[in-house]
């Protein structure tokens, strides 16, 4: 769903006035009293026209966010209160529908927000432009551009902590869709004298410190760079740190937007390259020597910066010693070489210093340029940006001041000649009668400066170029001669008589008065300054050096290319780039924004009335104010205009049916508002005075306010109604549900009244009908009873003979049957649990119910073992059937089977499937394996233990190797004769064999085990399974085993043994074989 809009005007909630056109009244005082009322309510911006005016607020402000850029799109310029993103909106949207080249011209001294303003606007045109990743790469480097113009073009001044210190002028290209396609950026007058001198308080270029702040330490030993600043001459070490201004981290942002823009990797290298030598530039000093024809020369006091200059450039270090030692001058086919003093060293040092920093930044627009032009070369749309240098007023004004404020001079002439042409046109196509207004055309200061013949920078040339002794006083004389009767030049030595008395100019300046202001010029450096020379040595070096990047920006070097013509002057070459500049700007729309300072402390909070006084004249605001207001104050067009006022007219109050223009005319008219105080244009009403528009908003606000009291009593009595119907409503409605509820309630009450009385009714019908009932039973029973009682008198009359005869059999026969019955009942409260295990049982009452008795106990634990038995699983059966094989075979035979009682019978105690020690005896054995267990085998010879695997399969006993698991005898189950044990508590057994068997070659097997008696019931049960047959077991302390030919008798004896509770065995003779039983 669209989002519903709001259409507001510049004139609601306004604080103070946002339109200085409508200022009332106007004079200086009430102007700066107006903007520092806003000021003081956060509105930084207010419109003169369509001029913002802008004060610098020094802090942050939540009014450039994605919703504000949102709520000035496409809005008409005085609809929203005064900003920067409406001024900007105004200029895209006439770029884009009405198909207008646009130029924003932003203006103002060092630090009032110029750059800053230029961001905005860039930033404004991108986001509401057309998307897409074409596009989007183009705004982006476009926006990227910046950060790198500033870090090589802007420096802290004691103004401002990121001062530009150059002019820029960038055209941005759209297609006709309005989407950027690309861009072109002009630069103008770089500051380059900044980088050998600072003032005190300021600092170099940014990019030196970012450079020492941010390099990584292996880009900074490439480059030969320390990162202490002090080090370095050319860098101010009193203001090397700025508050707030991370030089690190911005010098990661300048390669990133560097990366972003287009330059290569070997590119941004050979720029650090060059900024490095820049730098270390400064650190060459020089000593004087004198020669032996009596002249002084210069020689360099320590080599080492310029060795690694010279590693960094890639210049033979000999070539560039010399050019910082000697000066060839060339006329014709004559060179004369001469040797630099000291000074003139220094001054060769600083200029090559200054100009290899300007080439450089040149280099970089250039680059810049390359990367961002439009690729296309179908017919495009412009829109420019101009952030250049404001009007300047130091203590000390020297040559750059004075082209500067020759720009600023430039730039006010072409404002008022474009506003009065702007004012006229509109007038024009409005139909409105056009009437001359009388203003100050700075034409005449500007011919000052520029004029070809006599103009100051003109003689400047000429002073430059003449043969001789040329100093900044000859120069001075020379201005006092051509210049003295100018009404807007003043100077001591000027013969016009005005100026004898006026002693505050001293004798070595010169005054011009300005548009906004008189400024006193410092002659000296004039001469210098315009002439910018750099020693033709110095280029032939630069130029032969291995460095690309420095080779290409010295091409007048080459030797081949020789000119011996002087190059231009730099107050020449600044004089045809403005014209450049005025000529590009009047093909286009003009827009403004003049930046304001309101304080020299860069604090936010602070007014300082009379800088901004100052300001405000130098930027002339209020002419300004004063060319708009010449013919009509105010003026709109003819819908919004009825929109706004309708309300003041009957007629046009609430809607207009007719033209908008005649719903104006009777609004008017139907106001009596004097016909001279108004106009009415073709598309716009024009008003000549603020004070009618004043009585006008007067007016519709006391109308708001009345018919807001309308609409508040319409509304209370609407709202009265409508409480009311619906309380009638409500009460219509809850009186009828009342009603039914009531209803109910009776009809529920009569209802279980009804219930109450049938009920009695038929509890009485039914104790009725019951008490003939039982009267009518009693009557039937008695009847009943008498006959019974006489039935029974007549039995008894006739069996009483009977009866005598058989009593003592009859009673003795139901005694018995009632004692049995007791017997019974009682049981069955006493019996025992169904443990099998349970001996309890309840004693037998009478003496000839013992073999019952006894019958039921048996029964009984019969009956329960069944049901514990049925509770086994197959596997538990099949132990249990061993546990009671093994009781079968050993209880009360062998000492040793109650400890085993408790004990499960495993069979696998080596886990012979898991553990791969065994893997290969695994293999070997395709039976199942029943029991396997490390048993001692005793030893036919000396009665000694062996260790050994034991192992039953189903049909085979063998024996292994613990440590190898290798098979060292198999015997099968039917070689195996007779089991033989003591009845003694020990672990040894006998395993007979049949004689002639292949198993018997070697005898019987005497072992000793911890699981004797599982192992012997596990091989009984195996042998009866496999044979058929019951296995011998024999259990005597002594008996007799075959060990190879001879028969051994094997006994068993009680004694004390050191090895604690383990029996031990012992050959005696031949004969005999003792085991010691503890």
């Amino acid at each position: 769903m669209a989002k519903m809009e709001v259409k507001t005007s510049l004139l609601d909630n306004m604080i103070g006035v946002g339109d200085m056109v409508l200022l009332e009244p106007l004079n200086e005082e009430t102007f700066i009293n107006n903007l520092k009322k806003r000021f003081d309510h956060n509105e930084i911006y207010t419109y003169i026209g369509s001029v913002v005016i802008s004060v610098n607020p020094y802090r942050s402000l939540p009014i450039y966010s994605p919703e504000k850029v949102e709520d000035y799109r496409n809005r008409n310029f005085y609809e929203l209160s005064p900003h920067i993103f409406a001024l900007s909106d105004e200029a895209y949207r006439s770029l884009r529908d009405q198909d207008k080249d646009q130029c924003i011209l932003i203006t103002g001294e060092s630090g009032a927000g110029k750059t800053e303003a230029s961001k905005l606007v860039m930033s404004y045109v991108a986001a509401v432009c057309g998307k897409g990743a074409e596009v989007n790469q183009v705004k982006e480097q476009l926006l990227q551009s910046n950060p790198v113009l500033e870090a090589f073009g802007n420096a802290k001044t004691v103004r401002n902590d990121n001062s530009s210190r150059f002019g820029k002028y960038m055209d941005i290209e759209f297609d006709f869709k309005g989407d950027p396609l690309g861009g072109v950026i002009s630069n103008y007058l770089l500051e380059k004298s900044r980088v050998v001198k600072q003032p005190r308080g300021e600092r170099n270029f940014h990019v030196f410190y970012q450079l020492l702040s941010g390099a990584s330490e292996e880009l900074l030993h490439k480059l030969k760079l320390e990162r202490d600043f002090s080090r370095y001459n050319y860098l101010s070490l009193d203001s090397a740190k700025v508050n707030g201004v991370d030089d690190a981290a911005n010098f990661r942002t300048v390669r990133n937007a560097m990366q972003i823009v287009g330059f290569m990797d070997h590119e941004a290298e050979s720029v650090l390259e060059v900024v490095a030598a820049v730098l270390k530039l400064g650190n060459i000093e020089f000593k004087p020597e004198s020669r032996v024809n009596g002249l002084d020369e210069s020689k360099i006091k320590d080599k080492n910066e310029l060795k690694e200059i010279c590693e960094l450039t890639g210049i033979d270090q000999s070539v560039l010693e010399r050019a910082f030692s000697f000066r060839t001058v060339e006329a014709k086919q004559e060179k004369v070489s001469t040797t630099l003093n000291v000074a003139q060293a220094y001054y060769a040092r600083d200029a090559l210093a200054k100009n290899l920093y300007s080439r450089l930044f040149s280099w970089l627009v250039n680059r810049i340029n390359e990367s961002i032009k439009a690729q296309t070369k179908v017919r495009k749309k412009v829109m420019g940006v101009l952030d250049i240098y404001g009007f300047e007023i130091f203590e000390d004004n020297s040559f750059e001041q004075f082209i500067i404020n020759y720009c600023n001079e430039k730039l006010q002439q072409i404002f008022i000649e474009l506003t009065l042409k702007e004012e006229q046109e509109e007038y024009i196509r409005e139909d409105i009668e056009w009437t001359h207004i009388d203003y100050f055309n700075n034409a005449i200061i500007c011919d000052l400066i520029e004029n070809n013949t006599n103009g100051i920078l003109a003689m400047l040339d000429e002073e430059c170029l003449r043969p001789g002794t040329v100093t900044d006083e000859t120069f001075l004389e020379k201005l006092n001669q051509v210049c003295a009767t100018h009404q807007h030049f003043e100077s001591r030595m000027s013969k016009c008589s005005r100026f004898l008395n006026d002693t505050s100019l001293p004798h070595s300046c010169f005054r011009i008065q300005h548009y906004a202001g008189k400024v006193l010029y410092q002659v000296e450096g004039f001469v210098d300054k315009n002439n910018d020379l750099l020693y033709r040595d110095l280029s032939q070096a630069m130029w032969k050096a291995g460095h690309a990047l420095i080779k290409s920006l010295f091409p007048e070097g080459n030797p081949a290319k020789i000119n011996l013509k002087r190059p231009p002057t730099a107050g020449s070459q600044f004089k045809a780039s403005v014209a450049t500049l005025m000529k590009n700007l009047q093909t286009k729309n003009p827009n403004y924004i003049r930046c304001i300072k309101p304080n020299d402390k860069k604090a936010a909070h602070i007014f300082n009335e009379s800088l901004v006084c100052h300001q405000i004249r130098y930027l002339g605001l209020l002419e300004n104010v004063r060319v708009r207001r010449a013919g009509y104050a105010f003026r709109q067009a003819y819908e919004p205009c009825l929109e706004r006022y309708k309300m003041l007219c009957k007629q046009t109050w609430p809607h207009w049916k007719g033209p908008a223009r005649s719903g104006v005319e009777v609004l008017f008219n139907e106001l009596e508002i004097p016909e001279e105080e108004y106009s009415f244009g073709r598309s716009k009403i024009f008003i000549r005075n603020p004070r009618t528009l004043f009585k006008l908003e007067d007016l519709r606000k006391q109308r708001l306010e009345d018919l807001a009291t309308l609409i508040q009593k319409i509304y209370r009595g609407w709202k009265c109604r409508t409480h009311f119907l619906l309380m009638k409503k409500s009460q219509i409605v809850i009186a009828a549900w009342y009603r039914r509820y009531a209803q109910q309630k009776r009809y529920q009450q009569i209802k279980s009244s009804a219930l109450v009385i049938q009920s009695y009714i038929r509890g009485w019908k039914a104790r009725k009908i019951l008490r003939e009932l039982k009267h009518q039973k009693r009557c039937k029973e008695a009847a009943t009873t008498i006959a019974a009682y006489w039935h029974g008198t007549q039995v008894r009359r006739e069996y009483r003979k009977f009866f005598r005869a058989n009593a003592g059999k009859k009673i003795y026969e139901f005694t018995l049957q009632r004692i049995v019955q007791k017997y019974f009942l009682e049981m069955k409260t006493k019996m025992p649990s169904l443990s099998p295990i349970d001996k309890n049982w309840p004693s037998r009452p009478y003496l000839f119910l013992d073999s019952t008795h006894k019958e039921l106990k048996r029964i009984f634990h019969l009956w329960r073992c069944k049901k514990y038995r049925d509770q086994f699983t197959d596997q538990q059966k099949l132990i249990y059937e061993e546990k009671l094989e093994a009781s079968e075979l050993f209880k009360d035979k062998k000492a040793l089977y109650p400890s085993s009682v408790g004990q499960p019978f495993q069979g696998a105690y080596l886990e012979i499937n898991k553990n791969p020690k065994y893997k290969k005896l695994k293999d070997s054995i395709e039976e199942k394996i029943i029991i396997a267990e490390v048993v001692n085998k005793i030893n036919r010879a000396n009665g000694k233990s062996t260790s050994r695997i034991f192992l039953l399969t189903n049909n085979n006993l063998l024996l292994a190797d613990q440590k190898s698991g290798q098979i060292k005898s198999e015997v099968p189950l039917v070689d195996v004769t007779k089991v033989s044990m003591s009845s003694q508590n020990d672990g040894f057994f006998a395993v007979h064999l049949k004689e002639g068997s292949e198993a018997a070659s070697k005898g019987d097997f005497l072992f000793s085990s911890d699981h004797l008696i599982e192992m012997a019931t596990k091989l009984y049960r195996t042998t009866l399974s496999q044979t058929k047959q019951k296995l011998n077991i024999e259990i005597s302390d002594e008996f007799l085993v075959q060990f190879r030919q001879d028969k051994v008798c094997v006994k068993f004896i009680q004694g004390s043994q050191k090895n604690g509770s383990v029996p031990t065995c012992k050959r005696k003779n031949n004969r005999l074989l003792e085991v010691a039983v503890p």
